[in-house]
């Protein structure tokens, strides 16, 4: 997965996967790379997508995330792996007829959408930032794109009860320990937003 999810946002370093590439090789082992936020990776590191994908014998990449499509995903591969994905999907009853302006909205996304993932990028280090001024911890190393995974026990808190402050507040986010909660930075979130989220973090956490 890439960029990882529950690791922060944290990108999966090139250099690791072309190593785990050389093993599987040795072994006769297929590799699979889960993209949904590859783009968010391209964007931060300036490593291109054809050098991300190259490593792998199958890619998913979804245009739903951070490029903004209503929905969406596509899968990559080599023709005989496309055609055996083909079949088990209409097996399996997937498929879709009126597909036609879901793809029209992944290709505006792909065309209007990638480099601005910068912009949730400096929005969220935004996020982070404030959030440790206010006695929580972030790991600022892991945390290189758009997810922000803040650890509250610093502060003595819970991440339920912080997150029911917020909520209430108009911040919405997602624990996913016992004090550590996950925002996310996205299309939706532009700097008006952003400031009135310091504002309410300001204000819930004092």
């Amino acid at each position: 997965e890439n960029t990882h999810n529950r690791a922060g946002g944290a990108i999966f370093p090139l250099d690791e996967i072309k190593r785990i590439r050389a093993l599987a090789d040795e072994r006769g082992l297929k590799m699979h790379l889960d993209g949904a936020r590859l783009w968010n990776a391209h964007v931060a590191t300036g490593i291109s997508m054809a050098d991300w994908c190259a490593p792998f014998d199958s890619i998913s990449l979804c245009f739903s995330k951070g490029l903004g499509a209503p929905v969406g995903s596509i899968l990559a591969g080599a023709r005989d792996f496309i055609n055996a994905a083909h079949r088990y999907r209409k097996v399996y009853g997937g498929g879709m007829r009126q597909a036609g302006v879901l793809a029209a909205a992944a290709l505006y996304a792909l065309d209007h959408h990638i480099q601005r993932l910068a912009d949730d990028h400096r929005r969220a280090q935004a996020l982070a930032r404030r959030f440790i001024e206010r006695g929580a911890s972030v790991d600022l190393e892991a945390m290189q794109t758009n997810i922000v995974i803040v650890d509250f026990a610093p502060r003595g808190e819970s991440a339920d009860a912080v997150n029911q402050r917020f909520a209430r507040a108009g911040l919405l986010a997602i624990p996913v320990s016992s004090t550590r909660i996950r925002f996310v930075v996205h299309l939706d979130i532009d700097d008006d937003a952003l400031h009135r989220a310091l504002g309410i973090i300001d204000n819930v956490l004092q």
